[in-house]
């Protein structure tokens, strides 16, 4: 296959990912090499697995600790090997503390406190916060580190322990409804009514490349959204449509979006 080739169906802020992808690809099925990945967000997974049916020697294992989980490690390697008993490097990270303010934390303030400490974001799982504490899927790689370094978070002492994946207990993510009313279902105008920005102030990070619609960068800002769509701009969080359909009187688009929290 010719390398122009894998190119042809992703965008060219892709491109370093696929390379990347396209490379484990190649060394499993050509070289017999296994490869585990850090964690991938839904997008990269949809790649790798798009790549790896390019190739009739290869195949992949998704796992991110847990039926539904959003972000996960993959293991690729030849189509000979039985990936069902391979270890994915999947540790539960127990966060919690005696503090009361402890329960008004949430799940940007976890991850900053992780990040702030040095890490990738690439190292660390889903995120579930409980009212009894937090558990964090981690690369175990990192686990040492953590328990060394993560004794707060946004300035509540907290302590930590390491769970095996059995013990996690997983949160649904919690969506805040809210019913606009449109005038088109372009990305810039519902981003601009979800987020209380004006339409100019929501252009800006759209054309710079800090908008993700289904975890694809998105800098046309006349994209129109469909139900299902899951659209995130960089520093304000991110939201779901979760219904479009019917007109108003004056004929402007009714939308449910479930914004997550």
């Amino acid at each position: 296959m010719m390398k122009a080739d894998i190119y042809e169906h992703f965008k060219p802020e892709e491109r370093p990912f696929v390379d990347r992808a396209w490379e484990w690809v190649v060394n499993a099925g050509d070289y017999h090499e296994v490869k585990l990945s850090d964690f991938l967000d839904p997008r990269q997974c949809y790649i790798l697995e798009t790549l790896a049916n390019r190739h009739p020697d290869v195949q992949i294992r998704l796992d991110g600790g847990y039926e539904g989980a959003e972000r996960r490690r993959a293991l690729i390697a030849p189509d000979y090997r039985d990936l069902s008993q391979e270890p994915m490097g999947l540790k539960v990270l127990e966060i919690t503390s005696g503090d009361q303010k402890f329960l008004a934390l949430q799940h940007g303030d976890y991850l900053g406190a992780i990040l702030g400490l040095g890490l990738k974001r690439d190292k660390i799982g889903d995120i579930h916060v409980r009212e009894d504490g937090c558990h964090v899927i981690v690369a175990e790689e990192i686990v040492p580190f953590l328990q060394m370094n993560l004794h707060q978070v946004h300035r509540v002492n907290v302590m930590t322990d390491v769970l095996n994946l059995g013990e996690l207990r997983t949160m649904e993510k919690e969506l805040e409804p809210m019913e606009l009313t449109v005038a088109s279902l372009r990305l810039d105008g519902i981003v601009s009514d979800v987020f209380r920005l004006s339409r100019n102030k929501v252009l800006i990070p759209i054309k710079a490349g800090r908008c993700r619609v289904n975890w694809r960068t998105e800098e046309d800002p006349s994209t129109p959204l469909k139900v299902g769509d899951v659209v995130a701009l960089q520093g304000f969080g991110r939201f779901k449509v979760l219904e479009a359909g019917g007109l108003t009187k004056k004929g402007r688009h009714r939308v449910k979006i479930g914004k997550f929290v």
